[in-house]
């Protein structure tokens, strides 16, 4: 099992963050769906203020080139992330069209 940590920025909008957090206590079945069948076996999200970390836990066979490619061709994956658009904003330093970014590992402590 392979593990990563992502970044992202909301707007800065309390009402925004509010309506951010809905969305994500139902999320969407297919969507849902689509991240397993990516083969993420874990997914989580955490929130300080307006900045997300999201904690992945990947198969081997994951990869984020196959998973683009998946909900490329998904109507809904689409549709749900226009719709988080609205919501979020690119992290200072990200690509262009870049949403969620890679955090690099700095440290671990292992008993």
């Amino acid at each position: 099992m392979r593990r990563f940590a992502l970044a992202l920025d909301l707007v800065d909008d309390p009402q925004l963050i509010a309506e951010y957090e809905r969305y994500h206590a139902s999320v969407w079945p297919e969507i849902e769906k689509s991240i397993l069948e990516s083969g993420v076996e874990r997914m989580e999200i955490y929130r300080f203020s307006n900045r997300l970390f999201m904690l992945m836990e990947v198969d081997d066979a994951f990869s984020f080139s196959r998973k683009d490619e998946m909900d490329q061709g998904n109507a809904k994956v689409q549709q749900w992330e226009e719709l988080m658009w609205k919501y979020q904003q690119v992290v200072p330093g990200a690509k262009p069209g870049e949403k969620w970014v890679m955090m690099d590992k700095i440290f671990e402590l292992e008993k």
